[in-house]
């Protein structure tokens, strides 16, 4: 076992610490990987807080890693050292299920295995995630970070790039198509570059006023400051498609109502009670109502190659590992434009 320098939450009350994890020599398929940037996750806040009901401690957050590989396994064959490469949400899947061999191993019927709060297949050995200087993975659930992306600037790609980049992919949106993205957070900002990318014609909605200039700096042709009621009735049946990324509480049936006929409305966030869902708001104009949760590997790497022919990258703040904490409380106030990213140097330095 491979002694590994780490950040750790021992509890759901305990802020994250320094901690020592073990990694697992590389087994033949194996691909052990130096970590150099970690991005921070609203999920990996939820979860080092316990607020979802089944975290594990000690727990290593982090599911948005990038790095170089340092060594393979005997059988590998898509990978050498020195490679940058990144690892998602997950490091495992059963592999054998539809939706595994369908390449969407998000939906595996057997449940994917989280990058961290989870449990390894087989060894049933607690999964740690990217606040840590380095991890093993399978090659198979290793994506290729193409060269001409930052990869600091890469690393939120593994999880809020491919968690709108799938949903825009999935229902087709194409250039000319009326987009409207609601919230500008981590979601919200990858969404209007990938769809702006995509040829489409991006409004942002946004409770904030402020974020106005920066929508439209991200490349979006339009901004509705929902706060003001007349905006739902001005724009009305104006959408092909509305990528929601809010978490918060809010009315889902007047973004409904921003559709065309045919129109469809994807959710990407999870507040936390349900929310009502008028019967109309669908039926009269034959409207979808659909949800979508990141993507599979191959698509992952499809979006990673998107982002370097366009020129996608996530906008951050590189922060060293000592701020994480201090980064979480500001996440909560929505005080980062638009993801931190962890530099992993400075966790190396710590040890």
């Amino acid at each position: 076992m491979l002694k590994t320098a780490a950040f750790a939450a021992q509890s759901a009350r305990a802020p994250l610490a320094p901690f020592e994890i073990e990694r697992r020599e590389p087994g033949p398929t194996d691909v052990l990987i130096d970590i150099l940037y970690c991005g921070v996750c609203h999920s990996d806040i939820h979860q080092a807080r316990g607020e979802w009901g089944r975290s594990r401690f000690p727990m290593v957050p982090g599911h948005e890693i990038v790095g170089r590989v340092a060594q393979v396994g005997s059988a590998v064959g898509k990978f050498r050292a020195g490679d940058a490469v990144g690892v998602g949400c997950f490091v495992d899947s059963c592999r054998e299920c539809a939706q595994c061999r369908a390449g969407e191993e998000q939906y595996c019927d057997q449940g994917m295995t989280s990058t961290y709060n989870s449990t390894e297949r087989g060894s049933g050995a607690p999964t740690y995630g990217g606040y840590s200087t380095r991890i093993t993975v399978d090659q198979d659930y290793v994506l290729r970070m193409p060269e001409s992306i930052p990869l600091d600037r890469a690393a939120p790609l593994l999880c809020a790039g491919i968690t709108t980049y799938s949903p825009l992919r999935h229902y087709g949106v194409k250039a000319g198509d009326a987009v409207a993205v609601v919230g500008l957070g981590g979601l919200g900002h990858m969404a209007v570059k990938l769809a702006a990318a995509m040829g489409a014609k991006v409004t942002v909605f946004s409770t904030s006023e402020s974020k106005r200039e920066a929508a439209l700096q991200l490349g979006a042709q339009a901004f509705a400051a929902t706060r003001d009621p007349a905006v739902f009735k001005t724009l009305a049946r104006s959408f092909d498609f509305v990528v929601d990324t809010v978490s918060g509480e809010h009315d889902y049936n007047a973004y409904l109502n921003l559709l065309k006929v045919d129109g469809t409305m994807v959710l990407l966030g999870i507040p936390e009670q349900p929310a009502p869902v008028a019967a109309g708001a669908l039926i009269a104009h034959r409207r979808r109502l659909a949800g979508s949760m990141i993507g599979g590997i191959r698509e992952t790497q499809e979006m990673l190659d998107f982002c370097a022919e366009h020129g996608v990258a996530s906008d951050i703040e590189l922060i060293g590992i000592d701020r994480v904490n201090e980064a979480y409380e500001r996440m909560l106030q929505g005080d980062v434009r638009y993801r931190f990213v962890i530099d992993i140097a400075s966790l190396r330095c710590a040890g």
